[in-house]
């Protein structure tokens, strides 16, 4: 199947990189490389760009659609190894990052690939498929606990104890083996008034369980500060989540690195010795116009903050 995926926010993006033709720019989650061709463009040939996706096919398409820019670098790899990946091409300082969290429509349409419940496959649901462990392992392996766990915290499913349970009921009888089997179980898990009056009823145990697969959350916590550490003065980090549990990180980050401080209110200076690292550029997220949420449903949870390095001159 061809890698097909629209950038999301694609304008609005490209703008708050606020692009110099000579920076060194890094799209953490490449994609189908929608944002990357875009940022080259406007990259002169002593410009600088490294792409990085733990996703093999996304890596192929990538480089099938940026094949004629010379100064373009893909890397298979998790973001969280940002640093390595740099240090590997002899880069020590980024005029601007960017990271698109979403779910590619490739991985969501390609039903083989385990992301959708509104096809039928294996439970796979890895972004990287090296990794030996799949959906499967967690519904089939993790503890009634566990799996209440993952789908409260990363699903924020009202009836998770109950999905939890008739998980594990279920696969005392068969292992849950395909999407398919774990909608019906989830279904079954709903109590039938509240199942014309919500969204598809796995919706939110299916993002639960590739956000656990994945360590999603887990990765974005332990890199951003990272990340902005590397920026250059100046330089802006973009990130477009997709659901509350992504916008909440992303937004605390940002205030955080803004403002450091920990001393007390009542404190009349600060004695602490953190310095902000820079500013935030988004006070609310900016979010997609109604003609891109038409033309692209998909679009219409994502928001995009931006936080910019402090200068030299600030």
């Amino acid at each position: 199947m061809e890698f097909k995926h629209k950038p999301v926010l694609l304008n609005e993006t490209i703008d708050n990189l606020c692009i110099k033709p000579e920076g060194t720019y890094v799209d953490c989650t490449l994609g189908g490389g929608g944002h990357a061709y875009e940022v080259l463009k406007r990259l002169s040939p002593q410009g600088r760009f490294i792409g990085i996706d733990q996703d093999a096919d996304a890596i192929r398409a990538a480089g099938e659609k940026l094949r004629k820019f010379g100064n373009a670098v893909l890397v298979r790899s998790n973001y969280c190894d940002t640093g390595s990946v740099l240090m590997g091409n002899h880069v020590d300082g980024v005029d601007g990052f960017v990271l698109d969290l979403g779910v590619s429509s490739y991985q969501l349409d390609t039903p083989e690939r385990g992301f959708s419940y509104m096809s039928d496959a294996p439970l796979d649901m890895r972004m990287d498929q090296r990794n030996s462990l799949t959906a499967g392992d967690i519904i089939n392996g993790y503890t009634e606990a566990e799996l209440y766990r993952v789908i409260r915290d990363y699903g924020e499913d009202r009836f998770a104890k109950n999905i939890a349970r008739s998980i594990v009921a279920a696969r005392e009888v068969k292992k849950i083996e395909t999407t398919f089997e774990l909608v019906d179980v989830i279904r079954s898990a709903i109590p039938m008034k509240f199942r014309k009056t919500m969204g598809h009823p796995a919706k939110q145990t299916f993002q639960a369980v590739r956000i656990e697969l994945n360590r999603e959350l887990d990765v974005l916590k332990d890199t951003l500060d990272t990340l902005i550490d590397l920026l250059n003065p100046g330089g802006r980090i973009c990130i477009i989540t997709f659901h509350s549990l992504e916008d909440r990180i992303v937004k605390e980050n940002f205030r955080r690195n803004e403002n450091p401080c920990t001393c007390p209110s009542s404190f009349p200076v600060c004695v602490c010795g953190k310095v902000s690292k820079g500013r935030v550029i988004t006070r609310k997220p900016i979010i997609p116009g109604d003609e891109e949420m038409n033309e692209n449903p998909r679009s219409k949870s994502a928001k995009l903050r931006v936080f910019e390095k402090v200068s030299e001159r600030d």
